[in-house]
Formats: C-alpha cells, sequence, structure tokens
C-alpha cells in the first residue's frame, strides 16, 4: 500500500508496528494465549476477601498515563473492565522498555492485550485487574471511532447506517447494544430449533441452485452452471424440495437456510434473507395454527423474559390464541367492499377507483394480494392470522373444506407485516396440475412472479404425499419483532449494499499524456488533485509548492518537479 494512501494516524501505527519488532516483540503472535476469566463473571463474582488471580484478554479501548502507573479499560467479547498497569509491576528488572516504551507510547486504543493479574477494588469502588503481566496479542493498524462525551452530549457517534452496514466489524466494537441484537438473534434460531427438533422433525438441507425456480412468487436471481452449460435459479424457497421428502417418507421436516429473491431493497427486505420452513404430515392448517403462536409464545419468552415485546410504544404480545380472520372479510372491514364473488374485471375497477396502481398483467389473486396490502396489511399490530385465501393467491394450497374458491391458507400479521406463510398444502397431483397451468397463464400475461411448472415435483406428488401441513417464517422479521428493530439491517450482520462510493480519480493513464509519471500521481492525489482537470486553474509555483510540502510531511525520497515542468502539466490541462 502506498504511504500516501494512508492517514497519518495509520501512518504512526505502522511506524510503532516496526519499532516493536525492531525490539523483538512479535505484534502478532501464534502462540495461544490462555484465559481464564470474562470481564462480566470477574464482576459478577467479586468478593472482597478473596484475593483471585485472572488471566484476561481483549482490546485497550482507552488508556490513562498517569507517570509510573497507568489505567486502561479492557473490552472482551461479554464486556469492559478496568485494568491497573504500574511499570514495576510489568517491569520487575532493570529493563522498563514494557511500559516506558510499549505501553505507554506504542500501543494504540484498538489492540489486543493480555493481562495476567489480580483482582481488587479500587479507592473508587471499581472492581479492576492489577497487572502483573502484559502481553501484545494484536497491533490494530487503523483507528478506531471512538465516541468521547462532553456535558451529556456524544462526539464522534459511529451512527451513519451505510458505514455501519458496510463496517459491522467497527459497529460491533464500538456501538454498545449491536452484539446484544445479534446475541438474541442467535437465541431466537437456538430456541426455534430446539422447539422443533423436541417435537421430533428432522432439521435437512436441500439445493440453493436450483432448475426451477419454485415455491414461491418472486423474481429469482440467474446464474450459469458451466459444468452442465446451463442456466440455474438461485432458490427462492426450499417448500417443494421439503415437500418432496414429506412423499419420501419423513414425518416431519424442516430447514433453515437462505433464500434469495432478486426484487427491490427497503427497510424491511433484503434480496438474501433466512427463512424457515416446515412440513409436518397428518396436520392441517387448524393444528398450524396453535402450534404456531405456542412456538412463538416460547421464542418471545426465551428472549424477553416474559411474551411481550415493546414496538414503537406498541405492546405486542404473543399471548396464543392468535386473532383468526378472513382476509376477504379484512378488506371489507377496511374498504367496504366485498370481494366474495366478484370478477376479475369488477375487482381492477375498484382498485382503479381508488387510484391504485395495477393493470391488465394482474390475475385476480393478484388484484386481491393488492387490495388487502395497500388497505389492510399495515393495519395488524398485534398478531393476527389472515385467513382463507382466493384460489388465485395459492398455487400450492389445499382447496377449503367448505368454501368454494378458497384455499386452507392463513399469513400472520405482526406490527402490519407479514411474519408467517402457511397452508393445508396441496397434495391432489392433478390439482396441483392445474394450478401450475393457470400460473403460466398468468406468466404470459407478463406476470414475472408466477410460477414456472416443475414437473418433477408434480411426478412427485403422483407417488402419493400425505395430508400435510407447511409453513414459512421469515427470521429476519421475527427478530426485528422481538428485538424492537425498524430496519432488516439492523438484525443482519451483513445486508446486502449498493456499491461503495468512490472518489472520481483520473487513471494514471490519463495523466501520463499531459506529461505526469506515474509516481507522482499519488502525491497529486494526496494534495486534493484527483482529476487532471483540478488542477488546470492553479499556478505553478502554487502547484510546485503543494508537491513540495507533501514530499516533505511524508518523508518521500523524491526530487520536487520544476516549475516549468508543472506548467507544462497545467497547460495541457487547459487543452
Amino acid at each position: 500500500m502506498n504511504i500516501l494512501e494512508l492517514s497519518e494516524q495509520e501512518i504512526g501505527r505502522r511506524q510503532s508496528l516496526q519499532e516493536l519488532r525492531a525490539m523483538g516483540i512479535n505484534p502478532y503472535p501464534a502462540a495461544e494465549f490462555p484465559t481464564n476469566a470474562f470481564s462480566t463473571d470477574i464482576k459478577e463474582n467479586f468478593k472482597d476477601d478473596e484475593e483471585r488471580e485472572v488471566v484476561i484478554a481483549g482490546r485497550m479501548m482507552s488508556r490513562r498515563v498517569m507517570g509510573k502507573a497507568s489505567f486502561a479499560e479492557l473490552q472482551d467479547s461479554k464486556g469492559r473492565i478496568q485494568v491497573y498497569i504500574t511499570r514495576d509491576d510489568i517491569c520487575p528488572g532493570e529493563n522498563k522498555d514494557l511500559y516506558n516504551n510499549v505501553f505507554k507510547r506504542l500501543l494504540d486504543i484498538g489492540d489486543f492485550i493480555g493481562v495476567k493479574g489480580k483482582v481488587f477494588r479500587t479507592q473508587t469502588g471499581e472492581i479492576s485487574v492489577h497487572a502483573q503481566e502484559l502481553t501484545l496479542l494484536s497491533k490494530s493498524l487503523k483507528p478506531l471511532p471512538i465516541v468521547k462525551y462532553k456535558d451529556g452530549v456524544a462526539y464522534d457517534k459511529f451512527d451513519d447506517p451505510e458505514l455501519r452496514y458496510r463496517q459491522r466489524y467497527v459497529d460491533l466494537v464500538v456501538n454498545e447494544g449491536v452484539k446484544e441484537t445479534f446475541l438474541k438473534r442467535a437465541t431466537i434460531i437456538r430456541t426455534l430449533r430446539s422447539i422443533l427438533d423436541n417435537a421430533g422433525y428432522t432439521e435437512v438441507d436441500t439445493p440453493i441452485l436450483q432448475n426451477i425456480a419454485g415455491g414461491a412468487s418472486a423474481r429469482p436471481f440467474i446464474t450459469h452452471f458451466n459444468a452442465l452449460n446451463q442456466d440455474m435459479y438461485m432458490r427462492i424457497a426450499t417448500e417443494l424440495y421439503l415437500k418432496r421428502l414429506i412423499v419420501g417418507g419423513f414425518e416431519g421436516v424442516y430447514e433453515m437456510g437462505k433464500n434469495f429473491r432478486n426484487e427491490g431493497m427497503d427497510k424491511t427486505h433484503n434480496p438474501e434473507f433466512t427463512c424457515m420452513e416446515l412440513y409436518v404430515s397428518y396436520k392441517d392448517l387448524l393444528w398450524g395454527m396453535t402450534f404456531t403462536e405456542n412456538m412463538l409464545e416460547q421464542i418471545c419468552t426465551a428472549v424477553n423474559g416474559k411474551p411481550e415485546v415493546e414496538i414503537d410504544g406498541n405492546i405486542i404480545s404473543f399471548r396464543a390464541p392468535f386473532r383468526r380472520l378472513p382476509i376477504l372479510d379484512a378488506i371489507k372491514e377496511k374498504t367496504g367492499f366485498d370481494c366474495d364473488g366478484k370478477t376479475e374485471e369488477e375487482i381492477r375497477a375498484f382498485c382503479l377507483s381508488k387510484g391504485m396502481d395495477v393493470d391488465e398483467t394482474m390475475g385476480k389473486g393478484k388484484l386481491i394480494d393488492e387490495l388487502f396490502g395497500e388497505f389492510c396489511e399495515g393495519t395488524f399490530i398485534q398478531p393476527t392470522f389472515i385467513t382463507d385465501y382466493p384460489v388465485e393467491m395459492s398455487p400450492l394450497t389445499k382447496m377449503h373444506r367448505s368454501k368454494p374458491g378458497l384455499t386452507e391458507r392463513f399469513e400472520l400479521m405482526v406490527n402490519g407485516k407479514e411474519l408467517a406463510n402457511a397452508y393445508s398444502e396441496l397434495n391432489d397431483p392433478i390439482d396441483q396440475e392445474e394450478r401450475f397451468i393457470e400460473q403460466m397463464k398468468l406468466a404470459d400475461k407478463g406476470d414475472d412472479e408466477a410460477m414456472i411448472i416443475d414437473q418433477d415435483f408434480l411426478r412427485a406428488l403422483q407417488y402419493g404425499m400425505p395430508p400435510t401441513f407447511g409453513i414459512g417464517i421469515g427470521i429476519d422479521r421475527l427478530v426485528m419483532l422481538l428485538t424492537g428493530k425498524f430496519t432488516i439491517g439492523e438484525v443482519m450482520l451483513f445486508p446486502q449494499m449498493k456499491p461503495e462510493k468512490k472518489i472520481p480519480q483520473s487513471s494514471p493513464a490519463e495523466w501520463a499524456e499531459i506529461g505526469v509519471a506515474e509516481e507522482w500521481v499519488p502525491v497529486l492525489r494526496k494534495a486534493g488533485f484527483n482529476l487532471i482537470q483540478n488542477i488546470a486553474s492553479e499556478k505553478a509555483q502554487g502547484l510546485q509548492q503543494k508537491i513540495g510540502d507533501i514530499v516533505k510531511k511524508y518523508k518521500l525520497e523524491m526530487q520536487k518537479p520544476s516549475v516549468d515542468e508543472v506548467q507544462r502539466w497545467i497547460e495541457k490541462a487547459q487543452a
């Protein structure tokens, strides 16, 4: 890396790195550093009348040097603890370099250190570790954006969402509460997995690369499989493969994995997301609603200690049972319009009368879905099962046992968003083929989210699939709900981001066209001239002086160009 691409602090840290190596200190040792305590454990188990020796390690987050004694704050994976360091304790012999040079001068905030010492309480009452030994474990070459407080006001906060998500490793270090969110996410997944395992269901893995993007209505990502010379799809759902396993004789199967949908990004959608899908033989939608509400009550309690969570001032209760409401009743309740018995044209006309953006490519199911999304979805704050979806909206769902034209399906709405989608699964292979054909007609009309016929899945159904309940739960949205977060980026460690913005720069080849040698390009950029046209308004002597200042400041072994040479650069930049 060219030194001119570094900040002054980064240059200083690299110089410290060289000095440490010159002293015979390896800034990145390979040996194990065996710790025996964490910061939180030390504080929780401290007893004034008991002397305890501990070995801890972590990142140095602050340092207060007071002559021969100093205080540092060490952050480990669980929290922070103060360390008291004296020169004579860590340097018992004649050589005091470890304290005078290494600790005071060559260590930086963000470095990883190991400390062996005794736990004690300071005169101010703070539980701390009195260091007897100090070891450098890893040198940090970039400075952390440490938040400073003065009169209750925070300065230098690392709070820009784009920076936080792009540099999550920094976000986790400097911002309190971020790690806690992801620890809760782990608890949610662990509890969900435990519930399903204890119920006797088997966790499985199904293909992410698929010949047909099936199991949901969504636009897929397409890639190319070179070995087979064919296009493949990143899966949009795990459903059709999991059902194949039910055909094969599994009592119940589930998968917790990534799905990919080539659609927009917003506060609640990410193209790559985590979903849990579960399929259980011999069960139906009614059993599924009871199972789902009890499962979510257990998960919420495991995460928050109670079956309620507060989001944006609303107390959302996951106590079973949840409200059940047919989708057409929900639309009628919110709009006054009864879709039951209406034709596609009549529903489209109503949508247009409400100023909705609908067109001829949308079938009856899509129009009903748009109506529900526009007028109903955001109004359901408490957990609500929306049930009895029209067959046009549910190509993989069993027909309703008592309501013609409807299906046995629910979507669970919480805090105005869909959390789960579930069916009494369609297991009639002839009916399923007819539904697929109807989907292909929608595709022919221009619906790029319509399903493609999966002939192998139809073949599997013809061997016979037992009555089955199936459900998919969006893990990211579940974590949002149970942690009180409003954007999906807050609960995904590495959400998808737009390409990082780069400062426009003329290339070395372009600079060469006006006579600037390649070695001067980084110098000009460091002086603030990223584009050739930036130097067009400069005076030759002034530009030469700026170049000379950079050469001197960074101690570059270069002879600055003459005024005449710089003048020729400027003239060509003006041309």
